[in-house]
Order: C-alpha cells, then sequence, then structure tokens
C-alpha cells in the first residue's frame, strides 16, 4: 500500500506542474500568449508603416489634360 500511495503523491505532482491538467495556469499563459501576440502584431504593423509607407510616383500626364491645360 506504501508504494501505491507515493505512486499517487508522485502522480499528483506531476499533473499540478503539467500544462494540461492545470486549467487555472493554462488559460493565464493562453491569455498572456494572446496579448504577447496583439502586441507583437500591432508594432510590427505600426513599423511596416512607418518605414514602407506609400510613395507617390512620379506620372507623366499629359498637359492638355491637367487642372489648367497648357495648349499649344
Amino acid at each position: 500500500m506504501d508504494q501505491h500511495q507515493e505512486y499517487q503523491e508522485e502522480l499528483q505532482k506531476v499533473q499540478d506542474r503539467d500544462f494540461t491538467h492545470n486549467w487555472v495556469s493554462s488559460s493565464a499563459f493562453l491569455f498572456y500568449l494572446q496579448v504577447a501576440c496583439v502586441v507583437a502584431f500591432l508594432i510590427g504593423g505600426s513599423y511596416m508603416l512607418s518605414t514602407k509607407r506609400f510613395h507617390k510616383p512620379n506620372v507623366k500626364v499629359q498637359e492638355s489634360s491637367l487642372y489648367t491645360p497648357k495648349y499649344k
């Protein structure tokens, strides 16, 4: 009986430390993981917008189609 009791205590210790058996620690871990992912996504998106923003191309337009057209 003593070995059975030791086995149960050891099993309980392992289950307490296991991610899948302790829903309190696993839910907190998943919450903070989600928050970290959202923050990383926002920082990455802001960095991309600040470094690769839209640059207006220099397009050649006919002079007759301008707002104030120039005719020959």
